[in-house]
């Protein structure tokens, strides 16, 4: 028992049912990789009596109801004695909540955020607070406060964000499942640049989450996993339902899926603007993808063969972006010697919102929200829609906060040209990684799905991974 990276997610969870290990000592050994592993950079806060008091409260609950069968005891806890984190921007009863800044004073929540709350009621187990950038706002995950999310892959590079904290973590093995949350591609971003699994729910469908149909709400919780198994079981926690998702997984695994109709798009919604170009690595990753759905049995076509010369996005999409992406800054009335305490990006998009007339956001929220209205329209004649993931590899972690803060955020938009569009339209989508590269780096596809198909890209991702596999 080095890491967790020696078992599944259902396999560890299998061993606490059965007596095989016990969740004091699963927790000390995440405790013991998050130690072993600080120069990685997961956590802002680790609190190991916390933990361990948590822990041994899972195992004398355990003891008192040996007799019951594994399977029921799955079915009450479905995550019973795994260690797991939140990032830095939930709130988690009795842990530091930072949101990443030196802005404002650190908080100590007195009870957990609803979805802390309802992973914790499954029987995880949080060791501690993970990494996140300034307010969860840049796909790095670095701050002021402690050292940046390393990618485990590669150490000089950074983990993504912003769950960059919990990704790293689970690729290094410190966890066996991390959940977060994804507001322009916080799960799936960082989750392919350490070679996991990771899922965006569509809009309203985890119930803990914000389920208003506005664009402004552009975040929702998912799970990163390192396979989609593992992610369908915090994903059924999340979505609170009794495994539905695992269940998919699993068929899909033994029995395939119906064939699919997926269309296969490289053009960014943030182009003409911004000149978006892919990798070498990034292209492999999409033949790869495209080659393992054929090999299923899926059909799979270029979307210009059903849209022609027309735009596949919305027009002025990058620039109606930013504004959403940074229209709630204006509202929270930032004291000056606070902004002064921000990060040079986050002084750039406070100012930016705050000498932005009503009239230009409520124009260009408006023009999102009739985009994202009918967000389906985007599908025509396909089930699933394929786009790469990132453009490039991870930066070295830095290499973003060099720049200055107008080009820091125009480089993360090609670094992750398809991510924050699936948030403005509020649908679900999921990161497979299925290519690794001569330097050892992952590269990952996104696949896009119709509203309330959760389950069915968890069964497609775990198809493509058994493909990969053969």
């Amino acid at each position: 028992m080095s890491d967790f990276r020696a078992a599944t997610a259902l396999q560890w969870r299998h061993s606490v049912l059965t007596g095989e290990v016990s969740c004091v000592e699963l927790t000390t050994m995440a405790l013991t990789a998050a130690a072993t592993m600080s120069d990685l950079g997961s956590f802002l806060h680790l609190d190991p009596e916390f933990a361990l008091t948590r822990a041994e409260q899972q195992d004398r609950t355990l003891q008192t109801l040996r007799g019951a069968s594994p399977d029921a005891l799955a079915q009450r806890a479905p995550l019973v004695g795994l260690p797991t984190a939140f990032k830095d921007l939930v709130p988690v009863a009795g842990l530091p909540l930072t949101f990443g800044t030196l802005a404002a004073p650190a908080q100590l929540p007195a009870k957990d955020a609803p979805l802390a709350r309802t992973v914790h009621q499954a029987g995880a187990v949080s060791i501690g607070k993970t990494q996140v950038p300034e307010f969860g706002l840049p796909c790095y995950s670095e701050n002021q406060l402690a050292g940046p999310a390393r990618n485990p892959l590669d150490i000089s590079r950074t983990a993504g964000g912003s769950t960059g904290g919990g990704a790293a973590a689970v690729a290094a093995g410190i966890l066996p499942i991390a959940p977060g949350n994804d507001g322009g591609g916080s799960v799936r971003i960082p989750a392919a640049a350490c070679g996991l699994v990771g899922l965006k729910p569509g809009r309203g469908r985890i119930p803990d989450d914000d389920a208003s149909a506005s664009v402004r709400n552009l975040v929702t919780s998912g799970p990163i996993a390192t396979i989609a198994e593992d992610a369908a079981l915090l994903f059924d926690v999340m979505a609170e339902q009794r495994g539905f998702a695992v269940n998919a997984v699993q068929q899909a695994r033994r029995h395939g899926l119906a064939p699919l109709t997926v269309g296969v798009t490289t053009e960014s919604p943030f182009t003409p603007d911004l000149d978006v170009v892919l990798s070498e690595d990034a292209l492999v990753a999409l033949e790869n993808g495209i080659t393992a759905l054929g090999r299923l049995g899926h059909h799979v076509k270029g979307t210009e063969d059903c849209t022609g010369p027309e735009r596949f996005w919305t027009a002025d999409y990058h620039r109606d972006f930013q504004i959403l992406w940074t229209a709630r800054l204006a509202e929270l009335g930032f004291g000056e010697e606070q902004i002064q305490q921000m990060e040079p990006l986050t002084q750039y998009f406070v100012e930016l919102a705050s000498s932005r007339s009503t009239a230009t956001t409520e124009a260009a929220v408006g023009r999102l929200q009739e985009f994202a209205d009918s967000a389906e329209d985007i599908f025509g004649p396909w089930d699933v829609i394929l786009t790469p993931m990132l453009a490039s590899a991870p930066p070295e972690h830095g290499w973003f906060a060099s720049l200055s803060p107008e080009q820091n955020y125009v480089e993360q938009c090609r670094f992750t040209p398809y991510s924050s569009v699936v948030n403005v339209l509020g649908l679900p989508a999921i990161n497979v990684p299925v290519h690794t590269s001569e330097d050892g780096l992952s590269w990952s596809v996104q696949l896009i799905g119709k509203f309330g198909t959760e389950e069915h890209l968890l069964a497609l991702a775990a198809t493509i991974e058994q493909s990969l596999d053969r």
